[in-house]
């Protein structure tokens, strides 16, 4: 425990430090959300104001592109020889990669209370209760460390830095053929199949009919299941992954 919590503190000073990286998960998702609400929401029919609609989509949507960063910073560190050293100290790997993840969350959390913030200012009115607000930060919580697992295993299974930022492209695109931004039922129909079974659908609904007081149905078991088994397959392959990387 003291070695994580050692290694959460080193990968958030890293962020800290890494000031126009800092600034990108922070201003990104706010300049998305404006961009969406602004520029399209005029064109979309959602049955509501689309700023009510679209901000669990965008946090989403920014949780898939922070992820990169961990994706870059897992890659470099197993380049740039730090590994060895922590090795001579006895430091394991999931210390290591624990850190990445945690400092990711914390990026995360940051640039979600931002993106609600400006929201509020725009005009998003959630009708969540306090229960509805612990139910949706945890469904949030649980996506983030999922897909943040998922990227510290792509860092491992990349060359390089750029590589690795590379795959994440992949997760940083699912929110787009999903509930998050438009209603499935206005996509093409060999579309919907693939946009109502991926797992930011169930995760985009559940904080939405969380956040404004709406039925969630199955989301939300959907929603955990997902992200359960993304992170526990994640969490798996980047120990191989790492064991496999300092032979």
């Amino acid at each position: 425990m003291s070695d994580t919590l050692t290694m959460v503190g080193r990968c958030v000073r890293l962020s800290t430090r890494n000031i126009e990286a800092m600034m990108t998960a922070l201003f990104l998702p706010v300049m998305l959300l404006l961009l969406f609400v602004y520029l399209f929401g005029g064109a979309i029919d959602t049955g509501t104001k689309y700023v009510t609609y679209v901000v669990p989509g965008v946090i989403l949507l920014c949780a898939g592109w922070s992820s990169a960063t961990t994706a870059v910073t897992v890659s470099q560190d197993m380049q740039g020889g730090i590994i060895d050293r922590f090795r001579s100290m006895d430091i394991g790997g999931v210390s290591v990669l624990s850190g990445h993840v945690a400092a990711s969350i914390a990026r995360n959390a940051a640039s979600t209370v931002l993106v609600l913030g400006v929201a509020l200012l725009v005009g998003f009115r959630p009708d969540a209760g306090p229960l509805a607000w612990l139910g949706a930060v945890g469904i949030l919580l649980s996506f983030v460390l999922a897909i943040t697992w998922l990227a510290a295993a792509i860092g491992l299974l990349a060359k390089t830095p750029e590589a690795a930022s590379g795959f994440t492209f992949f997760v940083a695109f699912l929110p787009y053929p999903s509930s998050a931004f438009v209603p499935i039922d206005t996509m093409p129909g060999w579309l919907q199949g693939f946009a109502r079974h991926q797992p930011v659908t169930p995760v985009t609904e559940t904080v939405r009919g969380l956040l404004l007081d709406l039925p969630v149905g199955n989301n939300a078991w959907w929603a955990l299941a997902w992200c359960g088994g993304i992170a526990a397959m994640s969490v798996i392959l980047s120990a191989v992954l790492f064991q496999r990387r300092i032979r």
